[in-house]
């Protein structure tokens, strides 16, 4: 019993450092721009201190919605795959599309880059210049005139249809 509790003492003393214990990465939010150099996107700092030890600096590349391209810690991988696995036919044809679309699991290099696969980048029109977005459980990759016209038609959309009362939670 004592060294239960010893375990569970050590577990929660890594719940309070950040990216150590957690059960899953992410919540990843926030928006960067950032440069790809030789094919490779630096992940921000904000970003990497939310992925899970389950994770071990791994990710997988693949296409994301939107024409954008995602990055998944490996442990939100397996978990996206996993609940896609036991879905409707929607769900089960994404997770097909998903891993027909991922170029490779790596792990991330230095400081935190991540190699894009040149496929990947010119299918989504990413040439110098990227917007790095999170997404929650994944990072997505966006061309930055695609996301600043999305962007711009989401904001049209939100201005005309809430107000400061609905603010008001």
């Amino acid at each position: 019993m004592a060294r239960l509790n010893q375990k569970l003492h050590c577990r929660s003393n890594q719940d309070e450092t950040a990216g150590k214990g957690r059960t899953m990465s992410g919540e990843f939010l926030g928006i960067f721009e950032n440069s790809v150099h030789k094919q490779r996107v630096i992940i921000p700092a904000s970003f990497k201190k939310k992925f899970a030890e389950a994770a071990m600096r791994s990710v997988v590349v693949t296409m994301g919605p939107s024409n954008t391209i995602a990055i998944y810690p490996l442990d939100s991988w397996k978990s996206t795959l996993e609940r896609l696995k036991d879905g409707d036919e929607r769900a089960k044809s994404l997770r097909t599309q998903l891993i027909d679309f991922a170029m490779m699991e790596q792990e991330l290099e230095g400081p935190g880059r991540v190699r894009i696969h040149e496929l990947l980048l010119s299918e989504v029109g990413i040439e110098d210049s990227v917007i790095i977005k999170g997404e929650g459980h994944y990072i997505s990759l966006w061309n930055p005139e695609v996301y600043t016209r999305v962007r711009q038609s989401k904001l049209q959309a939100h201005r005309d249809t809430f107000t400061s009362e609905d603010y008001q939670l």
